[in-house]
Parts: C-alpha cells; structure tokens; sequence
C-alpha cells in the first residue's frame, strides 16, 4: 500500500517537530522515573501506579512512533512560492456566505493540521476541497451535512 503524503504548513512541520522532541527528551524522562518510584513500592501485580506509569510509556512510545511516520512522509508547502491568484493548500481565503451574509477567513492546511478552531481547514473537507483551485470572485457551492451553502470567493492571502 502507498504511503499517504501529510501536506503540511512550515509552521504545522515546526510544531509537529517541537511535539516529538519534548515527548522524546522530557515526557519519556519523566514517565521512567515514575515507573522506577512504582517499581519501589513493591508487588507489581497490585500496583495501580506502575499498571498507570506503563500505560503512558505505551502512549508516549505510540505518539512517538506516529510522529516519526507523519514526519517521515511530510511534504512541506514552500509558502514563498503561494501565489494569490488562486486558492491552494496554505492560501488564507475570505469568504462571503450568502445565506448569512458574513464574511468568514480561513486557512486551508493539510488533514494533519486541521483545526476548526483556529479557522484552518483541511484541503480534504467540504469546504477547503470546494475552495481548492478557486479564484477572487468565483461563487461556490458546498455540499455540507446541514445541505449546502453558498460562498463567493472575496480574497486570497498567503
């Protein structure tokens, strides 16, 4: 099976990044020193605090392994290289619904980076694969769970 690529912004790289470091140097520090104390106090098959402090080594090491895959498959989007003419993933877009009559901005990022509220949307959602390749003044529509909305295209930024 092909390996997705992860599109990510360079500050969605930095924070990834910043991510596995501390859970590499600080988190995993801290957890084997909570196993050592856990191990001190005794019997093992009782011991709520060691069955605890193992089971957040496993998630650590999980997170871990998980971060060294997404990063290892990262494509990282040269913001430089953004041009404003049309939307593309790392473009900042205003919005106008027309069903509301509010003016609304969004970030589209890869899935990774994705967080609604923040306004950065993925390129994989109903709205940021709408907007994808799009132009200032182009009107859209978008299929959404609710039925769907209509939003003209106002502004492209990077």
């Amino acid at each position: 099976m092909a390996q997705k690529e992860l599109i990510l912004t360079y500050e969605g790289l930095k924070k990834l990044e910043e991510e596995l470091d501390k859970l590499k140097t600080v988190r995993r520090r801290e957890v084997a020193e909570r196993i050592k104390t856990a191990r001190e106090f005794g019997d093992l098959s009782e011991n709520a605090e060691y069955d605890e402090a193992k089971n957040e080594q496993a998630f650590i090491e999980g997170r871990i392994a998980e971060l060294e895959h997404k990063l290892k498959n990262a494509k990282v989007i040269d913001e430089d290289e953004l041009g404003t003419d049309v939307v593309s993933i790392g473009s900042i877009v205003k919005v106008k619904d027309d069903d509301m009559d509010e003016i609304f901005q969004y970030h589209i990022v890869g899935s990774a980076e994705a967080d609604p509220l923040e306004d950065k949307i993925s390129n994989e959602s109903p709205v940021g694969a709408a907007l994808l390749s799009k132009k200032v003044g182009d009107v859209v529509t978008i299929e959404v769970p609710d039925g769907s909305i209509v939003m003209e295209v106002i502004e492209i930024s990077k």
